[in-house]
């Protein structure tokens, strides 16, 4: 799977896990920042991977700040993603199954590595059910197509 990946300066330590632990499993990972420490603005990076994922040139994104509600917020500005802050298996799996979600988000001060590590592998491993949970994600859709371009 080809898996866009980022996180602001809160997540880098979390990113640089996943990003370990997407390769081991054998997935094609770009990172899009940031590359330390440094304190870096969530937007910044939250932006580029969903643009790349809402683009078609990633299946999914992967973002990561301090409790993954800012990337959150920003990568759903994007037309056509759906990402979904997820901290436990359960919630991960369902936002994949349940509302197509493209982009997982993930706070790295509220669950340790193994978890998080965890909390991937039911993303990428759920699937699109379709069914009755096609007509909500066309209404999202729908939602997406009737605002405004940003400027």
């Amino acid at each position: 799977m080809r898996i866009a990946i980022g996180s602001d300066h809160a997540g880098f330590t979390l990113k640089e896990v996943l990003k370990e632990h997407l390769a081991s499993l054998g997935h094609q990972v770009d990172d899009f920042g940031c590359p330390d420490e440094t304190s870096v603005d969530y937007p910044d990076i939250a932006w580029p991977v969903a643009e790349a994922v809402a683009g078609g040139r990633y299946e999914v994104g992967v973002l990561v700040c301090s409790n993954g509600v800012g990337m959150s917020i920003a990568a759903n500005k994007m037309r056509g993603v759906r990402a979904a802050l997820c901290h436990d298996p359960f919630s991960a799996r369902r936002a994949r199954e349940h509302t197509d979600a493209n982009v997982l988000c993930i706070g790295a001060w509220c669950i340790g590595q193994g978890l998080a590590r965890q909390v991937l592998e039911a993303f990428l491993q759920g699937r699109f059910q379709g069914g009755r949970h096609a007509r909500r994600v066309d209404k999202i859709r729908a939602l997406d197509e009737s605002r405004e371009v940003m400027s």
